[in-house]
């Protein structure tokens, strides 16, 4: 009976083999253990400019002035944007939100600041 070994986690690789409890991937040369595995919902952890992790339904603020495609108005440096929902990562974009004045928008993690209340 053949053991099912999983694809490698950075190159998606199926040729992975198991050597004395690592998980080794030939074609990029990833090691992991099969404890690392488990941690790979961390990864998914959405956060702030500054490190604060964010949830849906956070207030946040924005850092720096954005351009809008399709407008001749931009997002304004501290606008405060209320009841954000989190989302996979669609060109970069991981927030949808209402902004008053633009409507629905997709933000980056990256140009926003959580509000504690």
């Amino acid at each position: 009976m053949e053991a099912i070994l999983p694809n490698c986690p950075e190159c998606e690789s199926e040729y992975t083999y198991e050597d004395r409890g690592l998980y080794i991937c030939p074609m990029c040369n990833f090691e992991w253990t099969a404890n690392d595995e488990n941690t790979n919902e961390e990864e998914n952890v959405i956060k702030d400019v500054n490190g604060v992790v964010l949830n849906d339904g956070d207030t946040v603020t924005v850092v720096k002035d954005l351009k809008v495609k399709g407008s001749s108005t931009a997002i304004k440096q501290g606008t405060k944007v209320k009841g954000i929902k989190l989302v996979d990562p669609e060109d970069g974009h991981d927030i949808d939100c209402k902004i008053p004045g633009f409507g629905q928008i997709g933000l980056k993690s990256s140009v926003v600041k959580k509000v504690n209340k």
